[in-house]
């Protein structure tokens, strides 16, 4: 059964699952996800833990010792099996399956961690054992357009106060590093008096700048429109160090995918079908970003856009010469709606 992390505490509150899977790639509530789970446990008379870490030569025989020994001083045991980025592959499936059918008869508690299951690891046979036994607890990063709540929400555990405008700073300054949102908090509750209000002034001269940006938060900020952020997320990105031909595959896919829902719709089909026909298909949240850059980008502009991102990758390669970053930054604006940069470039290449 899925549960989200917000509500797992009154879930496991009465009595553990015999199996509980925490995956996703948010470090801080992913950690914290788990810590609830270990607090159960203990709460519940459970103080013999197990840890497991699954590398390229683990023997899978130690998750079945592991549930098969009896403690001399417990009747029940929390055995974390730390998957990480690894998969169980065949062997490791096998051995998940059968540890959910023996589950019924222990009192043990297996506890997964894992980075983000893709559809197909949830499809599979050990996941659907597993899930019908406990519980599958899935990690998201914070939306975006969320972040400023979630700041607002978290200086509250920390005894502080922020006014919306510099909870939206604080998201800014940390965007998808919320680790380094709540340790910026931990630090500015030690320093200031319980209760403390704080304003944007105070976050901007306190808090240092730990932004983490991917192409992923790039391209759903373009579709967005959100023009300010694409501009900072790009400049983010090359300060990271992440690499140009990295970034410019995620907005060419995005042109392409654009493109292409653009064609089905010209055939009279619905959004919806237009995205179900997408390979991989469009997950419903993230169709309204698409409906809004459909909306915004006329058919021409976007192959425009394509042709541009064409050129970009010749001058990737050394056939043409253009300022790479320049270009990569008029490009993301662009697809967000935006024309400021254009002027910049050399004539031949730019986008009308």
């Amino acid at each position: 059964m899925k549960v989200f992390p917000d509500k797992l505490p009154e879930a496991i509150g009465k009595r553990l699952p015999p199996a509980i899977i925490v995956a996703g790639d948010e470090p801080l509530i992913h950690m914290e996800t788990c810590d609830c789970v270990r607090a159960t446990a203990r709460k519940q008379g459970i103080e013999e833990r197990e840890i497991l870490h699954v590398e390229g030569n683990f023997q899978w025989g130690r998750l079945t010792e592991s549930a098969a020994s009896l403690s001399l001083f417990a009747s029940a045991k929390l055995i974390e099996l730390r998957l990480g980025e690894h998969s169980p592959g065949q062997e490791g499936g096998k051995t998940l399956e059968a540890y959910a059918e023996q589950a019924k008869h222990s009192d043990d508690v297996l506890l997964i961690s894992a980075s983000r299951l893709d559809r197909k690891q949830q499809q599979s046979k050990w996941f659907k054992a597993l899930d019908k036994i406990g519980l599958f607890v899935p990690v998201w990063p914070v939306d975006h357009q969320r972040l400023g709540f979630w700041m607002r929400d978290r200086a509250t555990r920390h005894g502080l106060q922020l006014d919306m405008e510099a909870a939206r700073l604080l998201g800014e300054r940390t965007e998808g590093n919320l680790l380094a949102a709540d340790q910026e908090l931990q630090k500015l509750a030690l320093t200031l008096p319980p209760g403390a209000r704080l304003d944007a002034q105070t976050i901007a001269g306190g808090v240092e700048d730990n932004a983490r940006y991917d192409v992923f938060t790039l391209t759903d900020a373009c579709l967005r429109g959100e023009r300010e952020r694409t501009v900072r997320i790009v400049q983010g990105l090359r300060g990271e160090g992440v690499e140009a031909p990295v970034v410019l595959w995620a907005l060419t896919r995005e042109l392409r995918t654009l493109l292409s829902l653009q064609q089905h719709l010209d055939q009279g089909q619905s959004l919806e079908h237009a995205c179900k026909a997408q390979r991989p298909m469009i997950p419903d949240k993230r169709r309204p970003n698409y409906q809004q850059a459909l909306n915004r980008l006329p058919h021409r502009r976007l192959h425009k856009l394509l042709l541009f991102a064409q050129r970009i990758d010749l001058a990737i390669k050394g056939g043409v010469t253009l300022p790479l970053w320049d270009a990569l930054n008029d490009l993301a604006l662009t697809l967000a709606g935006g024309r400021g940069l254009l002027a910049e470039l050399p004539h031949a290449y730019r986008v009308s």
